[in-house]
């Protein structure tokens, strides 16, 4: 759908849009088989009054998109919660747009913690990587037992927690400030060849090997949810080369 979008941060005015954000939050869920935390109108309200949310709206005030900012361990970790698009306008972009403007805003508000996320969509994935996220284990997270309580509305809570909390079907992936810095000084490190080129060195990238990534993420979803099923059966068993894979 062509349509002027405008993606900005959330202000009090756009409390009216709170119903529909959750519901459509709740639809997506169902309909991908693996669930989010549920979110209640008046919590996404509170954070589009703290300054802690973005939003996209159609030049006519239709509602595009949503996303907010949670913050953890005395804004130790920060996280891009609740990523959500409405039907008509996905596959369009905007969910791009959004990230990258929560993210703008979790970097603003919080310049030295560390934004991290779980999802199970590709294609969130794809734009986390896109903008310095890197995958890692669950123990690289907030340890907050506020956080992972919000876990135990999702589908797949029963996975989580049979895998004592370190693994599920969300993949967790990571910002790191410190790092990103590191990376960026290592960018602007330049030798000259002996035939008088200059090569920029810099550290293979996770984005390059993202079809690889997509199908480490199915297997890994199936798995899991194969190992769920019969998790009583496979007590007593010896651990795989696989099964210590997915606590990678």
């Amino acid at each position: 759908m062509e349509q002027n979008i405008i993606v900005r941060a959330a202000t009090a005015a756009d409390s009216h849009y709170t119903e529909t954000i959750t519901n459509e939050m709740a639809e997506s869920a169902k309909a991908r088989g693996t669930g989010i935390a549920k979110r209640s109108p008046e919590y996404i309200q509170k954070k589009i009054e703290e300054g802690k949310a973005v939003i996209a709206l159609a030049a006519d005030g239709t509602w595009v998109g949503f996303c907010y900012i949670e913050a953890w361990e005395h804004e130790k970790y920060v996280a891009n919660s609740g990523l959500i698009v409405s039907p008509p306008f996905r596959k369009s972009g905007v969910a791009t747009q959004i990230k990258r403007k929560v993210f703008e805003l979790s970097r603003k508000k919080y310049p030295n913690a560390k934004i991290f996320g779980l999802t199970t969509g590709l294609a969130v994935m794809k734009i986390n990587s896109d903008l310095g996220y890197e995958p890692v284990t669950y123990s690289e997270l907030t340890t907050d037992e506020e956080f992972w309580k919000g876990c135990r509305s999702c589908v797949n809570f029963d996975i989580l927690t049979l895998k004592e909390r370190k693994n599920c079907m969300c993949t967790a992936m990571l910002f790191d400030p410190v790092e990103d810095g590191k990376k960026k000084l290592e960018l602007t490190k330049t030798v000259v060849t002996p035939d008088g080129d200059l090569e920029h060195h810099r550290k293979r990238e996770f984005k390059g090997n993202f079809k690889l990534f997509e199908r480490w993420v199915r297997f890994k979803q199936f798995v899991l949810l194969k190992g769920w099923k019969k998790k009583e059966g496979d007590q007593g068993k010896k651990p795989s080369i696989l099964s210590f894979l997915f606590f990678w």
